[in-house]
This record gives structure tokens, sequence and C-alpha cells, in this order.
């Protein structure tokens, strides 16, 4: 009980730091000036082929029960022995998130008894974790309190190392158990952040952050809907300038959009519980998908105690660091090597192409989100005399809208960079416009058309209007909408003015540049 007490400790002084040292920190005040108060714990699976103690396979959807030995079975005699693999994982996130790594960590076994645990405990770490002091900063994109994007930043308090346990399968049918093995031993990094969210939107684009980093350094594949990341959410609520609230926690959120939901949910219902007169009980929470409501599992007035005891078959866990001075090489694991081989950061690749492109924040926020999609664009920008702009708006918006159209990603999308570049040239050099430039992008992805872009230009006559012709279709449209031109001089109203760039846009069979008869019309109308 003493170390789940130290552990709650370290959570409530990491609060207070939050509100006293962070300068950026605004309270986020809602309804009657309510401060909620929301901290995480995610679970990230490591992307290993064996689990954390043993050399059983760890794949995904294998039949129940196949991926199992007999140290997860907790046969007699059995011994864990740590996956190297599993700690450079943990040692590579640590770093990433800007964490110390720790020379020397323990495990302990945390004792619980449940069908899905065979050995009534399980290995993990506690006061001595993997790393600590970590620090996370992300971006709030999509916000309904805020009209532009905003960071945040939340401390990272520790990262630990410890084993899944299985899963139980509810059968309500015949009113019974069944338990599945193949995720008990599953190699976990734990990641306790400090409470400094404020709502369901923070909580929702942190885990995002979370997931994209583990998934650029190749620790964690992030995928939430197989289990590989979960999410449990400390919430609370109080009046500024007085003490914290009572704290709820919701477990196992396996989604972004369940994470936003429960997080709002359960900030208005402790709301309304203490506006009533009543007070918030400590419990731990569950998210029902189908009624988006936090539902009562069990209460925490009892601290439960797990008997945390040092493991006695595993030796404390030494690291050392080749690049700090007077360094000595003991046959441990070397932090620097690790640290050699972390890729580019998501943050570092989004100031590099809002630096070096000049792209808008939410479009580097884009393209830095998918290393598929980044890769194309690069591809693309391969030709520097392109127009990021240009690239970066018909890669996002024509390009996979039509993708999405025939259930399909970038990867294998039926139009190449270089041909998709083609698309761009003709457009920059204005021998197509951008209604064009759809078109072509249509007819090879959905269509199938194994023609190049510039052959389907000319092949259809879809090369750009001359500015003569141009003006030849603008004076035939004024002369022929005389009582539109005229109540447009009355008034000035720009649905008029649209409409006549309706009328000439179909006139010129989507062949005209826009830009240029607008200011063509505009000349001609004020004459």
């Amino acid at each position: 009980m003493r170390h789940q007490l130290r552990l709650q400790t370290r959570l409530q002084n990491a609060l207070l730091r939050h509100y006293n040292i962070n300068s950026q920190y605004k309270p986020h005040l809602i309804r009657d000036y309510w401060e909620p108060v929301i901290g995480l714990e995610i679970h990230a699976q490591i992307s290993s082929i064996s689990k954390l103690f043993s050399r059983v396979g760890t794949r995904y959807g294998a039949p129940p029960n196949t991926q199992v030995g007999i140290f997860e079975s907790a046969h007699p005699g059995t011994l864990p022995v740590l996956n190297k693999r599993c700690v450079e994982a943990g040692i590579k996130t640590a770093l990433a998130f800007g964490a110390t790594v720790n020379k020397i960590s323990l495990f302990d076994r945390k004792h619980y008894f449940y069908p899905d645990l065979p050995a009534g405990y399980q290995i993990t770490q506690l006061d001595y974790p993997l790393a600590s002091n970590g620090r996370l900063e992300f971006i709030v994109l999509n916000s309904s309190l805020h009209k532009h994007p905003y960071r945040h930043s939340v401390d990272l308090l520790q990262l630990q190392l410890e084993e899944d346990s299985g899963k139980s399968i509810h059968d309500k049918d015949n009113n019974r158990v069944l338990v599945d093995l193949n995720r008990a031993g599953q190699p976990l990094m734990e990641l306790v952040f400090a409470p400094g969210l404020r709502n369901g939107e923070e909580a929702a684009a942190m885990v995002k952050e979370v997931a994209l980093i583990l998934t650029r350094i190749g620790t964690c594949n992030g995928r939430m809907h197989e289990g590989a990341l979960r999410v449990d959410a400390n919430i609370s609520v109080h009046r500024p300038d007085e003490p914290l609230g009572t704290r709820t926690e919701v477990k196992n959120l396996g989604s972004i959009g369940s994470l936003l939901k429960a997080v709002d949910y359960e900030i208005q219902r402790q709301i309304d519980i203490l506006e009533s007169g009543g007070n918030v009980t400590s419990e731990t929470r569950s998210f029902d998908t189908h009624t988006q409501e936090t539902i009562s599992m069990r209460d925490k007035e009892v601290i439960q105690d797990y008997r945390f005891m040092p493991e006695p078959n595993l030796l404390p866990l030494r690291l050392h660091d080749s690049s700090e001075p007077n360094c000595q090489y003991d046959g441990s694991l070397d932090i620097s090597k690790v640290r050699a081989k972390i890729p580019e950061l998501p943050e570092a690749t989004r100031q590099k192409l809002i630096r070096d492109y000049g792209l808008s924040l939410e479009n580097a926020f884009l393209l830095a989100s998918k290393d598929d999609l980044l890769d194309y664009f690069m591809a693309v920008m391969s030709n520097t005399k392109r127009s990021s702009k240009l690239v970066c708006n018909l890669l996002l918006n024509n390009l996979l809208e039509a993708l999405n159209s025939i259930n399909t990603d970038i990867t294998n999308s039926p139009l190449s960079a270089s041909a998709f570049g083609e698309i761009v040239d003709l457009q920059q050099s204005c021998r197509i416009v951008t209604n064009i430039s759809q078109q072509v992008i249509s007819a090879i992805c959905i269509e199938r058309d194994s023609r190049s872009p510039t052959q389907i230009v000319l092949d259809n006559n879809w090369l750009q209007l001359s500015n003569d012709v141009m003006e030849e279709i603008v004076e035939k449209i004024l002369a022929d909408n005389l009582e539109l031109v005229e109540k447009y001089k009355k008034s000035k109203k720009k649905k008029l003015l649209n409409a006549l760039m309706g009328k000439i846009n179909k006139a010129s069979d989507n062949r005209a540049n826009m830009k240029i008869v607008n200011d063509v019309l505009l000349k001609k109308l004020s004459s």
C-alpha cells in the first residue's frame, strides 16, 4: 500500500508544480467557474516478436490460448528472462520524450487475483522505473473552445516496463467467463503523465501525439482498435483557489473518440453532482460506448493493497551511457547507442515543413501525421521549382478525396508521385486550371485511365483558354445577361457577381482561369 501512496504523492506534487511553474498554463474554466484536472496513464504494447519474459510469440489475432508458454501459465519453477528488445524500446521511448533514463531500475511484483493472471501477480516497475522526468509538447488542432490551434505541454512522470495480463471474455448467453491468455506476458510500457490536461479535446490531442511518436520511433504500432494502446484517465473538478476535487479513474479507453467523450462526460457528471450539493465518490469507472456514459465499476474509498514486493527472480536492470565523460563499459546496454537510432520526431518534421516549404501549421500537422503521406509529398517536391502550397492543396484536398472514394490509401495510389507532379506542373504553368486538375486526378484514380496526365489533357481538349478567348466569353455573357448586370451595378451584391462567374465558367467548359476572369469581369462591369 505504501508504494501506491507514494505514487499518488508524486502525482499530487506534479500537479502543484504544473500550476506554480508552468507560466503558459491558463486555467480552463467552464460552467460557473469549475476547473477540470485530467491526468492520463497510457499503456503501450511494445512492438516485439516475443513477450517480455519469454520467447513466446505476440501475434495479434492468433486463435485463443495459442500464444501461451509455461511461464505465462505460471508453471512451477519457470523463471523470467528479460527481453533485450523491449528494454531498448523502453529506452528509445523515454529519450523521445526527453526523459531521464535511470542507470539502475528494479522490477516488482504487484499482487492481485484474477482468472487472467495465472501467477497471481504482475511483474512491473514502481519506485525505481526505467525512466522519469520527461515532457510532451503537443498541438490541439481542432478545438471547440479555441479559434486557432494552440500548443500545450504535460510532464511525463515515469515510464515503466511491465507485462500485460490475459483477457477475460464474458459469455453472458451461457453465464460463464472464458479466459484467453494470448495477451498474458505481452510487453508493455506504462507512461504516467502529470495531471495537466483540461478537457477531452486536449486529452485526445495528447494521445494522438503519443501514438504518432511511438509509431515514428517504431516502439509501438499505436493501433488502439487492437489494444496496442490503452488509456486510463484520472479526472476531477474544483473551483479555482480551492483544494483539488475527488478524483475518479476511467479505465481502458480504447479509442480517441471514447477518450474524448468519456473525459467530457465525466467532467460534466462531477459538476452536476457538486452543484446539486452531493459529493463525488472516489471510484473506478468504465465508459459505455452505447450509452456514451461512464459507469461505476468499483469504489476506491479503501485503497487496494497490491502487496508490492521486489521481483526475486530478476536482478536490477543496469545500463550505461558511453556518451558521458569517464563512462566505463560494464557489459550492460548502452543508452547512447539507442539514442543514435532515434529518427526525426514528428514536431521536428512539422517545423521543417513550415520553415522549408512555407506550409501552414495545419497542413504540416497533417503531413507529419502519416509517414506514407509525407513520403509522397517529399517525392513530389523533389522538383524544387514546384509550388509547395499548390502541391499540398492538390494532395490533401483533391487526391485524398479521390483515394477515399475508392477506399484506398496513398501507399496504393494509382496516381504515382511523378504523375501527380506532372499535374502540378501543368497547373503551375497555367496550362490547366484547378477544376481540370481534379478531373485528371479522378480519371487516373477512379476511372483507372492509364494515359499520362498531359495526354489526358490534350486528348480531351482541356488546356486553359487564352486570355483573348476568355475576354470574348465574358463579353458574350454580359451581353446575354443585361438584367443581371444592371442588378449587380446597383447593389454590388457578391452573389450576383458569382452568378455571372458561374455562367462564364460553364460557357468555358470549366477551362477558364477564374482569377483572370474575375479581374476582367470587374473591369468591364465598372466601365
